[in-house]
């Protein structure tokens, strides 16, 4: 069963549930593309999100959406907004984060800042509420790059690792959480084919 945010005749939104692989690979044989692909036979990946991660996913309907939808993603014409709960306290009210990175292949799938071979990656982010009490801050994050990893390794080179991530800031934190704390709750872009303007939204489930 997937939950479908907003189809039409050429693309399909759907809310990927967290612990959820988009595409086939090693670690399960369930994955997001198959149970749409049950649905909607002619359906084509155009991004992912993290195993890990929960929220919004598009897919192309045919070859022409795919390839008009991809040239949204390539030349950052799709604005993408995330939920997270990162460790600590943040003193800032928002900025930005403007780090390189690279795949850390000893330790893949890490991803690590690398200034003489990274990819750049810019990350903004704004302070929502802060729990003082529970030594956490929600924040909401704004990728303009969409490198692998990019979120997760830029709070945590802030000193906030977003909660619940088992890879960067520890099995215990995963283990208290049960999930990782980073939700793709919209996106804004304007329709690949007709123009006409989508603002998509997955509530944030936690």
């Amino acid at each position: 069963m997937i939950s479908e945010i907003y189809r039409d005749a050429d693309l399909l939104v759907v809310a990927k549930p967290a612990g959820l692989l988009c595409v086939p690979g090693l670690s399960s044989p369930d994955n997001l593309f198959d149970r749409v692909k049950r649905a909607h036979p002619n359906a084509r990946v155009v991004h992912r999100l993290d195993m890990a991660t929960s929220g919004l996913v598009i897919f192309a309907l045919h070859y022409e959406a795919q390839k008009a939808l991809g040239r949204l993603f390539e030349t950052r014409n799709i604005h993408k907004r995330y939920k997270a709960l990162i460790s600590g306290v943040m003193a800032s009210a928002g900025g930005e984060v403007c780090l390189p990175l690279l795949c850390d292949w000893e330790n893949r799938p890490r991803q690590k800042i690398c200034w003489q071979r990274g990819k750049n990656a810019l990350t903004r982010f704004e302070v929502e509420s802060v729990d003082r009490a529970g030594d956490s801050t929600r924040v909401s994050l704004y990728p303009v790059t969409g490198r692998t990893h990019q979120l997760r390794v830029h709070m945590q080179a802030l000193g906030h690792g977003i909660l619940g991530d088992a890879l960067y800031v520890g099995e215990e934190s995963e283990k208290r959480f049960g999930r990782l704390m980073l939700h793709a709750e919209h996106l804004g872009f304007r329709h690949p084919l007709s123009g006409a303007p989508l603002e998509l939204h997955s509530p944030c489930p936690f």
